[in-house]
C-alpha cells in the first residue's frame, strides 16, 4: 500500500471514494454511504504526484489525463475530498516563505496587471458567448429562487446591484473591470446615465464596443482600455463587479482611494466581490498557474480594513453564499453542451483545465469557505437611504420580469 493509500483509508471518515486502478482492480475507501465518489487511474504515477504537492497536482494530474472520474462527475469527487481533508492552514518554515511570496505573487502593478488579465480575457470570445448567460455576466448570478435559470439569475444580480447604486437621472459613472458591458448595458438600458467602463482586456473592449453599437447606446457607453489608477472624476457613481480579485493586497489602499477620490461628494459606489469567511490566505497554486494569475481572494478583515484606512464610509455590506456555487454548476452545465468544440478547437488539456476549474471553483464555495462580498461605499453617510427597504420594495415585480426563457448554448 502506498503512502497515498495509506492516508486515503484514514482519513476518507464522510462518504465513499472507490479508486479503480489500471490493472483493473477497485479499492474502496470510507463508509460506504453518500456522498459517493470514484476515481478511474489511467497511469500508475498519479497518487504519486497528487502525494507530492495535492493543492497542485490533483488539478494538473487531471489536465494531463492521469485519471477521470466516475459517476458524479469531478464535484462528486471534488465533494468527497474537501469534505475529508479540510484546507489545513501552513505551519513553520512553508507558512513563513508563503507569507514572504504572496506580496509578490499580488504585485499587480499596470504591466504586470494588463499581462495577468490578457492571460485569462483574451481568450477567443465564442467560448465565452457559449457557457454564459446572454448578457455575458462573468461573475455571480443573484437567484432569487432556487430554481431560477442563470439569465433570470444574471438580470436579478445586475438589478440588484442597480439598486444599490441609486442612480438618478444624467449621473457619469465609471464601471471598474467592465468586462464585455454587461453590467454598463444594464444600466444604460434601465436608467438616464453616462458609463464609462474599463478593461484591460483589448478582446473584452473589442467585443463590448460591438454589443454597445449593436444596442445604439455608443452615445450613452464609452469603454477605455484602461487601468483603474489612471482615471480622472469625477463621478457620480462607480460600479466594480469581479475585478477587485485582481488589485492584490499590496494595492488594495491604493483602489480604495482611488474610489473616494473619484467619487462627488455625494456619490455611492458597490464593489461586488468573492471573498473569503475564513482568514487571510494565500491563492491556490493551481489556480494561480493556469487561471487567474496575479489573483487572490480575499479575507473580510483585509477589505474592511483597507476601506477604514483610507477615509471612505461603509454604508451596507451584503454576503451572497451558495450563489456563485450555483452560478459555477450552470456554467460547468453548458461548458459540458459545447466541450467538444472546444477539444477540436483548443485541446483536450484545455477541456480537462477548465472543467476542473469550474468544477474546484464550485466546490470551494460549498466545502472551502468562499462567497460573495458587495460593500456599498459613499464619502458622506447621509448619500443612501437610512434603512434597505429601497432594495426590496418592487424586488418580486422585476424579478418575474427576468424571468424568460434560458438561452442555449450552441
Amino acid at each position: 500500500m502506498t503512502w497515498m493509500e495509506r492516508r486515503l483509508s484514514e482519513r476518507i471518515r464522510v462518504g465513499t471514494l472507490a479508486l479503480h486502478h489500471p490493472d483493473g482492480s477497485v479499492t474502496t475507501y470510507g463508509t460506504g454511504q453518500p456522498p459517493h465518489a470514484a476515481i478511474h487511474i489511467h497511469r500508475g504515477r498519479a497518487l504519486r504526484r497528487i502525494a507530492l504537492d495535492p493543492e497542485f497536482m490533483l488539478g494538473q494530474t487531471y489536465m494531463d489525463g492521469d485519471w477521470t472520474p466516475g459517476p458524479g462527475g469531478l464535484i462528486a469527487v471534488l465533494e468527497v475530498l474537501l469534505r475529508n481533508f479540510p484546507k489545513a492552514a501552513p505551519r513553520g518554515l512553508k507558512a513563513w516563505l508563503l507569507w514572504l511570496w504572496r506580496p509578490i505573487q499580488q504585485w499587480n502593478r499596470e504591466q504586470a496587471a494588463r499581462r495577468n488579465i490578457a492571460s485569462h480575457y483574451d481568450l477567443e470570445d465564442w467560448l465565452f458567448r457559449n457557457f454564459l448567460d446572454a448578457d455575458m455576466h462573468y461573475s455571480c448570478a443573484y437567484f432569487p429562487e432556487p430554481s431560477a435559470d442563470l439569465e433570470t439569475a444574471q438580470r436579478a444580480k445586475a438589478a440588484h446591484i442597480r439598486r444599490k447604486l441609486l442612480l438618478r437621472p444624467g449621473d457619469r459613472v465609471l464601471d471598474i473591470g467592465c468586462g464585455w458591458g454587461a453590467m454598463a448595458l444594464h444600466l444604460a438600458r434601465h436608467e438616464k446615465v453616462h458609463v464609462v467602463g474599463l478593461t484591460l482586456s483589448q478582446e473584452q473592449q473589442r467585443l463590448a464596443q460591438k454589443r454597445i453599437k449593436e444596442a445604439g447606446l455608443e452615445d450613452r457607453i464609452e469603454i477605455r482600455l484602461q487601468d483603474y489608477r489612471e482615471v480622472e472624476g469625477p463621478f457620480e457613481r462607480i460600479v466594480s463587479v469581479g475585478m477587485f480579485e485582481h488589485v492584490g493586497t499590496p494595492f488594495y489602499d491604493t483602489y480604495f482611494d482611488t474610489i473616494r477620490r473619484l467619487l462627488t461628494d455625494d456619490g455611492v459606489a458597490l464593489v461586488h466581490t468573492i471573498g473569503r469567511f475564513n482568514p487571510p490566505g494565500v491563492t491556490n497554486p493551481w489556480i494561480r498557474r493556469y487561471i487567474f494569475p496575479g489573483g487572490y481572494i480575499p479575507a473580510t478583515s483585509e477589505v474592511t480594513a483597507a476601506i477604514e484606512r483610507v477615509g471612505i464610509r461603509m454604508t451596507d455590506i451584503e454576503i451572497l453564499r451558495l450563489h456563485y456555487a450555483q452560478t459555477l454548476a450552470n456554467w460547468q452545465k453548458r461548458f459540458q453542451r459545447i466541450r467538444d468544440q472546444v477539444a477540436g478547437q483548443k485541446s483536450e488539456s484545455f477541456c480537462r483545465m477548465w472543467e476542473f476549474y469550474l468544477a474546484v471553483s464550485e466546490a470551494a464555495f460549498r466545502r472551502r469557505g468562499m462567497m460573495v462580498l458587495q460593500f456599498q461605499l459613499a464619502r458622506q453617510q447621509d448619500a443612501v437611504p437610512l434603512t434597505r427597504d429601497y432594495l426590496y420594495s418592487d424586488e418580486s415585480a422585476e424579478h418575474a420580469q427576468f424571468a424568460v426563457p434560458s438561452r442555449k448554448a450552441s
